[in-house]
């Protein structure tokens, strides 16, 4: 007998609770139940439902008090989450889908409909899910993974960008992309692989397919980066994992995403203002299947670059300085390349930070785009 799905029910109304058990337990669902937004959290912590129907309207804590805690808490990112709710006003509508929420019920119920709707989104949470299985597969049955050919300014002129790469061995674990996603739109991708071995570098090809095939328009940066950790998590070997900057530059509406994987901040150099640093905290890839990163949205402007790196670029393991407390070197050094062009901007960078070569202790990228 193949397991049923369950299916969590957050409503402070006992008719509303039972009216739901009762109609979906007839389509041969498990469903349990909770009679507040707190209650409902601590349930869907300890036993992850596969999805969760949420009244908004709770005494003490509201159903969009509760999906914001979904959604901030790894165990519970991922898990589908309907709205039951007798409102009616667009804009909490459009609330309770910026939080998250895939769907509306609306009061009263029709048991038709509820089964319905809980139907196709079981089927999306299953088709995505079956996505990704798909692509890891994929890749699993490539005999021979080729080193990723790393993309040159020359290649894509309107990406406007320069990119200096230094490989400590002859496998590196450091990689970057760019991608051409539309006439407006680029993405600009810094990853560093743990370990050196010769693995690593045929990983790289993998990275380097996930990424043209999730980093579309039609996914955000941090589904596109979701997508890709899910793949992940299924052919990195145990001991493997990345860390990973993604920015998207929308150059129309002068508008960066960027998505951070447990990787340093990037250093933005407005045009005119100094220097600064901009990071947010997130987990690695490939570790976790249900993961949380960081993200910040930046306005650009014309003139305006950002610089995105390795951690090898400002640490040292020699003296015990890890890049928490040393990418304020960058600060400078991106202040000292202002002036030169973008594609020779990188160099000038790692030079500064870098000058004796022969010291180097592990791999180093730092790619800078210009708005």
């Amino acid at each position: 007998m193949s397991p049923s799905f369950t299916i969590l029910v957050a409503d402070d109304n006992p008719v509303n609770r039972a009216m739901m058990s009762k109609t979906l337990q007839k389509e041969g669902y498990r469903i349990v139940t909770a009679d507040s937004g707190k209650r409902a959290r601590q349930m869907a912590t300890a036993e992850p439902p596969d999805l969760i129907l949420l009244d908004i309207c709770m005494p003490g804590e509201s159903g969009f008090d509760v999906i914001k805690h979904f959604k901030s808490n790894a165990r519970t990112a991922s898990i589908p989450v309907i709205f039951l709710t007798a409102l009616s006003d667009v804009d909490s509508k459009v609330e309770g889908f910026n939080l998250g929420a895939v769907d509306y019920i609306t009061k009263p119920f029709h048991p038709q409909e509820v089964s319905a709707r809980v139907s196709l989104h079981l089927k999306l949470s299953i088709a995505t899910n079956s996505l990704i299985n798909s692509q890891a597969e994929k890749l699993r049955q490539l005999t021979e993974a080729q080193t990723s050919f790393l993309i040159t300014p020359e290649q894509e002129p309107g990406a406007h960008f320069g990119v200096h790469y230094m490989a400590l061995h002859e496998a590196g674990g450091d990689f970057y992309d760019v991608l051409h996603i539309s006439e407006d739109i680029y993405g600009y991708f810094v990853a560093d692989f743990s370990g050196h071995d010769i693995s690593t570098g045929y990983l790289t090809s993998s990275v380097k397919g996930l990424l043209k095939q999730n980093c579309t328009q039609i996914y955000t940066p941090m589904e596109s980066m979701n997508l890709i950790n899910g793949v992940l998590v299924e052919i990195l070997p145990a001991e493997k994992y990345l860390t990973a900057c993604y920015a998207r530059l929308n150059r129309r509406k002068r508008v960066m995403e960027i998505v951070f994987a447990g990787h340093p901040p990037v250093c933005y150099v407005p045009a005119d203002a100094p220097a600064r640093l901009i990071g947010a905290e997130g987990d690695p890839m490939g570790i976790f299947k249900s993961t949380l990163f960081g993200i910040v949205s930046l306005s650009v402007s014309e003139g305006d670059r950002v610089y995105i790196y390795t951690d090898g670029l400002v640490e040292s393991p020699a003296t015990k300085k890890m890049w928490h407390s040393e990418t304020e070197k960058m600060l400078d050094a991106c202040e000292k390349g202002r002036s030169v062009p973008i594609e020779q901007a990188p160099r000038t960078v790692s030079d500064h930070l870098c000058p004796n070569r022969e010291t180097q202790e592990d791999d180093m990228v730092i790619l800078a785009m210009e708005i």
